[in-house]
């Protein structure tokens, strides 16, 4: 399998199967609460990053200097990014194994995440996690997990600690819309609710699972409904759009600090990409990407929008730009001078 993995990923092509997912999403008939200038200027350029980080990730897994399996987040950058403008100091954040955004997003250095995903001691997890799986208590992310829906649980038992300690904070607490149909979400949706737990779990539909589309997959689509029996509200929200993100995300994070339980949302999204860097995606057509990145990128909206109220130049984008590939070229140079792991590290961090 790690060898297969390590082929670069092909462009889209025809499908061999005709996919049954709409290229559309559900979006309010109302624009979202506006984001100040400096909200919408922090948000693109933490998206940018994101964006630019994980494409330099997939020319790296390419050239073979990253092993194993790779999950990019291409796409999917407003649901991260809009969630941390709505949580505050203290508030957990953990995932499955499509995590790099969300390391970055929580304030993660980028150099250290680089360092990980090419195996390097200077890596957060020393070299020994790659890229699904690494921490930082500091940033109160408490990791990507590699088996589906498993980080759930484990959210689910954050906000069980945080319920214990008395404390107002929140779990987030992501997976995608194929781990939603794993029966341990279930166990964790029915503890969340009869204890009340403040967990906020975060379903990232897009669309696809590893390679199927969710009409074909799923008996029930709206994956917001799917805590219903648990007496838990949810909504659907515009995963491309970072304003309807911050504000479902604010509603959520005050349901839970006030006390009343779990809250679901279900972020509808999109990955350009194919699930992993080993997957040509052909059971999608390329123009059902190219209208996903036409008209609905997360990024692009966030450009024009501070051009058309002129909070910010077109050379001042540049700007940002540069400066986002700069650290990103140096992260991607501090991955490559850092040393690898010594052997005595197989013996660390084990439990007897």
């Amino acid at each position: 399998m790690a060898k297969a993995e390590r082929k670069a990923e092909k462009p889209v092509t025809s499908p061999a199967i005709v996919s049954n997912a709409r290229p559309t999403l559900a979006t309010s008939k109302n624009d979202p609460p506006a984001l100040t200038q400096k909200q919408e200027r922090d948000a693109f350029e933490m998206m940018l990053l994101i964006r630019r980080f994980e494409e330099r990730a997939g020319q790296m897994y390419g050239m073979g200097l990253i092993g194993g399996f790779c999950h990019l987040y291409i796409g999917q950058e407003a649901v991260v990014v809009g969630m941390q403008m709505a949580i505050g100091e203290g508030d957990q954040v953990i995932t499955g194994y499509r995590d790099h955004g969300h390391m970055l997003a929580t304030g993660m250095d980028p150099k250290g995440v680089m360092a990980e995903l090419t195996g390097r001691r200077t890596g957060y997890s020393h070299g020994k996690g790659g890229s699904m799986h690494m921490f930082s208590r500091e940033k109160n992310f408490f990791g990507g997990h590699g088996i589906v829906g498993a980080q759930v649980s484990l959210g689910t038992g954050l906000a069980f600690a945080n319920r214990y300690r008395g404390n107002d904070r929140v779990s987030l607490t992501y997976f995608g819309d194929g781990a939603a149909n794993q029966g341990q979400v279930y166990e964790s949706f029915n503890m969340a609710e009869l204890w009340k737990l403040p967990v906020i779990f975060i379903i990232e539909n897009n669309r696809y699972a590893m390679g199927t589309s969710v009409a074909r997959s799923s008996a029930q689509t709206d994956f917001s409904r799917r805590g219903l029996s648990f007496n838990i509200p949810g909504e659907q929200v515009d995963g491309m759009d970072v304003r309807a993100v911050k504000a479902a995300g604010e509603k959520a994070v005050a349901w839970c600090r006030a006390g009343k339980g779990p809250y679901i949302l279900e972020m509808l999204t999109y990955r350009y990409r194919g699930h992993s860097m080993s997957d040509p995606a052909k059971y999608r057509t390329r123009e059902e990407v190219n209208k996903f990145r036409d008209e609905q990128d997360p990024i692009d909206m966030v450009r024009a929008r501070l051009i058309e109220r002129k909070w910010a130049t077109e050379e001042e984008l540049k700007e940002i730009e540069k400066r986002i590939r700069d650290i990103v070229t140096e992260a991607a140079d501090f991955a490559q001078a850092g040393p690898e792991p010594d052997p005595s590290e197989l013996w660390t961090d084990i439990t007897h």
